[in-house]
């Protein structure tokens, strides 16, 4: 498969502070943003679908996404596979990279062919982590990931709760699909 749009997000999302043509932002950033300080990096290895997700230039392609995170042989690292699905909910595209312990839920991402590194904060993860919430502190992308490609109605509240106190526009979330 090839590099697509997906994997472009997290790398480019950086670049966002640079180029405010990259996507809008969805969070009102006069509200405090808080990543989760008790997310165990281990615990979060394995397979996630995105459920929701705040549109952005980057996975314009994509109907829908799913996230592969591995433990690494670097210290304080995990590896990350995202696939671009269709609107039928089939692989189109993917990008393989890392993400680096940056502190209290919030990890930095590099994917292959991205010149910069991407934070990506887990603003809340359930206790049995099953549902997370992703974000940025600028506030230009956001995802409600979950272990199944179908989520339960009370964590998709809890995860809309968690978006909504960070200061996210839950007018402007859209649903995936999902395989």
């Amino acid at each position: 498969m090839k590099v697509h749009l997906l994997g472009l997000l997290l790398g480019l999302v950086s670049l966002a502070g640079c180029a405010a043509a990259v996507a809008p932002s969805y969070r009102d950033e006069r509200v405090t943003i808080a990543s989760s300080a008790n997310f165990d990096a281990s615990r979060y290895v394995g397979l996630w679908y995105e459920v929701a997700r705040y549109p952005n230039p980057f996975q314009s392609a994509c109907a829908g996404a799913i996230a592969e995170y591995g433990l690494s042989d670097t210290p304080g690292t995990l590896t990350v596979r995202n696939t671009c699905l269709d609107a039928t909910g089939q692989p189109t595209t993917q990008i393989v990279g890392t993400a680096t312990d940056a502190g209290l839920g919030r990890l930095s991402v590099r994917l292959r062919g991205v010149p910069v590194a991407a934070p990506y904060w887990v603003l809340w993860v359930d206790e049995s982590y099953r549902t997370a919430v992703v974000g940025a502190p600028n506030g230009r992308v956001g995802w409600i990931l979950n272990r199944d490609p179908e989520i339960p109605d009370d964590r998709l509240a809890a995860a809309r709760e968690v978006l909504d106190f960070n200061g996210y526009d839950l007018s402007q979330l859209q649903r995936s699909v999902t395989p």
